[in-house]
């Protein structure tokens, strides 16, 4: 399936188909490539970043190439708990040989500011509601409704260079970015996360392309990923591979380490990458997204519980029950 037909496959099954965002323990985006559907949550500041070193080899440019890849990613929530702003982007340097000699090339691969907002959560309700006191397989078991995911939206603009190797020529100064991304917190500590991403929109060479990002967490402080990356554009088009871990070393601190390959020659790509992600944590208390039908709700069920105590005041009697509110017990 090649990436066109596969990003039209992803986008059908996503049409087909509200907890606070603060965590007690750091929710970075790394050491993937995609971004998860929460923010970092109201008054947090986070700071990501890594470096990495790769080989490439292109069979029909007869060139290879040793690189160094700088990421950084800088993360505020702010205003409300569902949105956050931020700066993501990666600098590279390429020293390449030919036949004739080498050469260096460097300059930013992306730098895009942006901001996300989470539109759909459902997994709030299910934290009011709690656990099943009566069932372990209830609260342990695959139900149908973990397939309905969380979503956000992206929108950001790219900040481009002038003479810049990686990207199209005539791309830069501006261009607008948009993605789309879900969020699946599966029981045994799996996450499934996808991204739906367009991006240089209204350039030349616009590139279209997903992420799909499986993460694992097998102890409260060490998970492990694998992720798919496809994008396609006249200028340049690749399927990308990553696996990797994560450390936690503390709740606002974690490590990771990953490898990156390619199956194709064109250039071929393998690359190692380590890094960190650091959380300033200056949340004061969980905002949760209201939910206009259970507000409704709960104000019918107010007026029958008056309307009911009503009648118990009209007894002929003049008892007045000892669940009157009376701090004497109704005496």
């Amino acid at each position: 399936m090649n990436t066109k037909n596969l990003f039209l496959f992803l986008f059908l099954i996503k049409v087909t188909l509200a907890s606070a965002q603060y965590t007690d323990e750091i929710n970075s985006n790394r050491p993937g490539f995609s971004q998860g559907a929460f923010s970092v949550g109201k008054n947090v500041l986070q700071i990501e970043a890594g470096f990495g070193l790769g080989k490439e080899k292109h069979s029909l440019l007869h060139t290879k190439t040793n690189a160094f890849a700088i990421d950084y990613g800088v993360r505020y929530g702010f205003f409300k708990e569902q949105l956050e702003v931020s700066l993501i982007g990666t600098y590279q340097s390429n020293k390449v040989t030919d036949a004739i000699g080498s050469y260096k090339l460097s300059n930013f691969k992306s730098n895009t500011i942006g901001a996300k907002y989470l539109f759909y959560d459902p997994y709030y309700k299910r934290e009011l509601e709690g656990p099943n006191l009566y069932s372990w397989h209830a609260n342990n078991s695959f139900q149908w409704r973990d397939l309905i995911p969380a979503l956000s939206v992206y929108a950001g603009v790219n900040l481009d260079f002038s003479d810049n190797p990686f990207t199209p020529p005539n791309d830069s100064g501006f261009s607008p970015k948009i993605a789309l991304q879900t969020q699946n917190n599966f029981k045994g500590g799996f996450v499934f996360v996808t991204n739906l991403i367009a991006d240089r929109i209204g350039s030349e060479m616009p590139t279209y392309g997903y992420i799909i990002t499986l993460t694992h967490t097998t102890t409260a402080w060490f998970s492990l990923f694998v992720e798919n990356q496809g994008f396609m554009s006249d200028f340049y088009a690749d399927q990308l591979f990553r696996a990797g871990t994560a450390i936690l070393i503390n709740p606002n601190f974690h490590v990771d380490g990953s490898v990156l390959i390619n199956f194709k020659d064109t250039p071929s790509l393998l690359y190692g990458r380590i890094g960190i992600a650091y959380r300033f944590d200056m949340h004061d208390e969980d905002e949760y997204i209201v939910d206009r039908g259970k507000g409704r709700e709960e104000k019918k069920n107010k007026k029958k519980e008056k309307k009911k105590w009503k009648k118990k005041k009209k007894r002929k009697d003049k008892f007045v029950p000892e669940d009157s509110g009376n701090e004497d017990g109704g005496l």
